[in-house]
């Protein structure tokens, strides 16, 4: 894989991290959903897990509707299985085509989310048409094939 592109996101000036996008030769961004890649956040300051989890949903319900139980369902599961963040931490994704998500803290296997349909509204946090962060999602996409 190779760095593909990379951005920080900040809010009100702060800075809240740093992210490069890790991709296979030829990937294409116009069809992100059927390829494996990497997301990699290092992390500017400290969040708590649920933090991470409550906010991850609410992005994801930019890009497609999600029913109570099953954001209930994937809120749960993220705030049990990432950890809490500290300055300099880094929490990975790996996209598996058809298949979910599995993340890493510093390296270290977490576990997976193996619910295709969590993982292609997680990752379109950063990479979707939808995002919040637009100009973020460019710098991530800058070196892929349209």
């Amino acid at each position: 894989m190779r760095a593909t592109g990379k951005g920080r996101l900040t809010f009100f000036g702060l800075q809240v991290y740093d992210v490069v996008l890790w991709t296979p030769p030829g990937f294409r961004a116009s069809a992100v959903d059927a390829q494996p890649f990497v997301l990699d956040l290092q992390y500017a300051r400290e969040f708590s897990a649920a933090d991470i989890a409550r906010r991850s949903l609410d992005e994801m319900r930019r890009h497609g509707p999600i029913d109570a139980a099953t954001a209930q369902g994937w809120q749960s599961r993220l705030a049990t299985l990432l950890p809490d963040v500290k300055r300099g931490d880094r929490i990975a994704g790996l996209h598996r085509p058809g298949q979910g998500a599995t993340f890493f803290h510093n390296g270290r296997p977490l576990g997976d989310i193996a619910d295709p349909a969590f993982a292609r509204l997680f990752f379109s946090i950063w990479l979707g048409e939808a995002t919040s962060e637009p100009v973020l999602r460019q710098q991530l996409l800058t070196g892929a094939t349209p």
